[in-house]
């Protein structure tokens, strides 16, 4: 393994889409960080898991636990959180009236509910989509592609067709973000207008790290190591309009998407699974091994990317536009 640098920021977000809490020190499982996303909020008007691509009020909210979670908690297990909205009210998720607040809040029927086991297929269940949502909710411009998800398994690509999110979970996609401080710097360097931070791309871990350009780009099908911890590093994080959004500490910036978009191919940051489970703290060694090169497999792989991509364009084009 070589040396990639070190773990500068760990966070982790207790309800979907809110501000979260940066830790000194994280315990990661394969389900990641944990107390990450064990709350979300429900639309109760399209009866689905919802966050801020639809609700970007949502993302003016901080979370914090009022006790630490366990490991692996769903349901009743899950501890109570705090929420702060941006006028500085502080809401409890024990508030019999908590639901009817945020409600009021976010202008829309809501109710904020704990993790539920995988299971519970219906609770997890997506809305009907069209593909104006798609283009809200990637901040698409007219005439531009819809991004290009064919790095995505196959399996992934079938759960998120029928999910709001993975059944047994609120993360978008995979458990684990990963962003280095090169991304962010290369971002400011090539549209330097641009407000990039890396609160606005809500990693997990942030890595500091010497060299410059993506870097982390280069980790996928690779292993990360940090403190206790290892990791998979699977594919690019694909942004959508929440790296846009207003959040606390950081004004709205529409022009931030666009530099991803035209200078990353609207990636930045990769999503990882944790292979072993650990400890991780700030200031710990990150190292890395690459992937090895394989003609013959990388061959396979941009074959199945290009089917994958041709039904992925199908399935947009079959999409009613509104």
């Amino acid at each position: 393994m070589e040396r990639a640098g070190t773990v500068a920021e760990l966070w982790r977000f207790p309800v979907k889409s809110m501000a979260g809490e940066r830790l000194e020190r994280a315990e990661l499982t394969a389900g990641g960080v944990v107390g990450d996303r064990l709350w979300a909020v429900r639309d109760e008007q399209l009866g689905c898991i919802t966050g801020g691509k639809r609700l970007p009020a949502l993302m003016t909210c901080t979370a914090r636990f009022l006790a630490e979670p366990p490991a692996d908690a769903f349901g009743d297990a899950v501890p109570p959180v705090a929420i702060t909205l941006p006028d500085g009210t502080e809401l409890s998720s024990e508030q019999p009236d908590v639901d009817a607040r945020l409600s009021a809040f976010l202008g829309r029927a809501v109710s904020l509910s704990p993790r539920r086991p995988a299971g519970e297929r219906s609770h997890y269940r997506a809305a009907r989509f069209t593909m104006s949502d798609l283009r809200t909710q990637f901040a698409l411009a007219p005439g531009e592609p819809v991004p290009d998800f064919s790095m995505f398994p196959v399996s992934m690509l079938l759960a998120l067709s029928r999910y709001a999110t993975p059944p047994g979970t609120y993360f978008d996609a995979y458990p684990l973000h990963l962003l280095t401080t090169a991304t962010v710097a290369e971002l400011r360097r090539l549209a330097p207008a641009v407000s990039a931070a890396p609160q606005s791309f809500r990693p997990n871990i942030l890595v500091a790290v010497d060299g410059a350009g993506l870097v982390e780009n280069g980790w996928c099908g690779g292993t990360l190591r940090a403190g206790a911890m290892r990791a998979d590093i699977e594919i690019p994080a694909v942004r959508c309009s929440m790296t846009t959004r207003a959040q606390p500490g950081l004004a709205a910036d529409p022009g931030l998407l666009r530099a991803v978009a035209q200078h990353a191919r609207r990636c930045a940051g990769v999503y990882a699974r944790v292979a072993s489970a650990g400890q991780v703290r700030t200031g710990d060694e990150v190292l890395v091994e690459r992937a090895r090169d394989s003609r013959v497999g990388g061959l396979v792989q941009a074959g199945a990317r290009s089917l994958r991509r041709l039904a992925l364009r199908a399935r947009a084009a079959a999409l009613p536009e509104k």
